[in-house]
């Protein structure tokens, strides 16, 4: 019977001991969940506006269409996404000169041209009417014709056509007939045979 205080004694500094270190675990285990998820949250962020800068084309739709202007579309939008954008073509607009379906790069000019009497007395508005009235009216422009414009010229079928756009996309408008030496498909025969047909 003596020894019965000193058992209790002894019974509780365990018990003490025991809860103070079970206390310790539990605190360190909460302290570290926070620290971890904020370890981890940010680096997922940026990733996520770095692509979505990267991705995305800017346009220039003028011509016969509603809202001419520039316009920001997702990348792998097409022709007919950006008419629509811009409001969507005019009663007076021609679409068949134009290749809807044709997928969109970044800083190119979409021109919906006008049908034929429209664009007659257009030269004077801009560009818009001497797409459509190239073929009768006078050379074909290189900066502004469709793909059947050029496909008309003589010696130059579907496939150069397509070069050409393809030329005028990567490159920019053209700024002489010259530069026409640069597609694949055309050699100076060639072009000394379209030199009276075609305009910058």
């Amino acid at each position: 019977m003596p020894e019965l205080p000193f058992e209790l004694s002894r019974r509780r500094i365990l018990v003490a001991i025991g809860s103070l270190v079970l206390v310790l675990f539990l605190g360190s285990k909460l302290l570290a969940r926070p620290q971890a998820d904020a370890a981890l949250a940010p680096p997922a962020a940026p990733p996520a506006e770095t692509a979505t800068t990267a991705t995305g084309v800017v346009v220039d739709v003028v011509g016969a269409v509603r809202r001419p202007g520039l316009y920001r579309l997702e990348q792998g939008t097409r022709i007919a996404d950006a008419v629509s954008r811009a409001g969507g073509a005019t009663p007076k607009a021609d679409l068949s000169l134009i290749n809807l379906a044709a997928p969109l790069a970044d800083g190119e000019q979409v021109i919906v041209p006008k049908r034929g009497p429209a664009a007659v007395a257009a030269p004077a508005g801009g560009a818009a009417g001497s797409v459509a009235g190239a073929p009768s009216t006078g050379p074909v422009h290189l900066s502004t014709a469709t793909l059947e414009q050029l496909d008309s010229l003589p010696g130059i079928g579907p496939v150069t056509a397509q070069k050409i756009l393809d030329y005028r996309q990567k490159h920019g408008t053209f700024t002489s007939v010259d530069e026409l030496d640069a597609v694949p498909g055309i050699g100076p025969a060639r072009l000394d045979q379209l030199k009276d047909l075609v305009a910058p």
